[in-house]
């Protein structure tokens, strides 16, 4: 077996490692869901949580996907045409990762420590998140 053929393989497996991590990942979300609703917890709550564990997913399935990539483009493919393939995939893959994570998150990954400041900006002034007067 040559470099090639096992590059291949390493590649072929980081994807299907990808793949389970969207399968597993999504039945277990999904589970969780119908759990809690056969449980009689509200919508309002369970949607939210729903979602941002769908997101979650997605972000770690699309990850491992830009891993596998770039292996595949840097040790089996290195042309002007694959690495600039491979620069499209990564700007398409990253902007979804980011809009996951803003719909997930309610905010840029840039934020977080200004977000984080705000949440204890209000906790130590007694306010809670949804409370008016709360910083966003």
């Amino acid at each position: 077996m040559d470099l090639h053929s096992i590059v291949e393989n390493i590649v072929l497996a980081i994807e299907l490692v990808a793949v389970g991590i969207l399968a597993v990942g999504t039945g277990w979300v999904l589970a969780r869901t119908a759990l809690q609703r056969v449980m009689r917890r509200p919508w309002e709550k369970v949607f939210p949580e729903t979602r941002e564990g769908l997101g979650r997913v997605l972000l770690l399935g699309l990850e491992v996907l830009i891993a596998a990539d770039i292996i595949q483009t840097v040790a089996l493919d290195l042309t002007l045409q694959s690495v600039g393939a491979l620069g499209i995939i990564v700007l398409i893959r990253t902007f979804l990762s980011w809009a996951i994570e803003v719909e997930t998150e309610g905010h840029w990954p840039w934020q977080r420590a200004y977000q984080a400041r705000m949440r204890a900006h209000d906790a130590a002034n007694g306010l809670a998140p949804d409370e008016p007067g709360a910083m966003p």
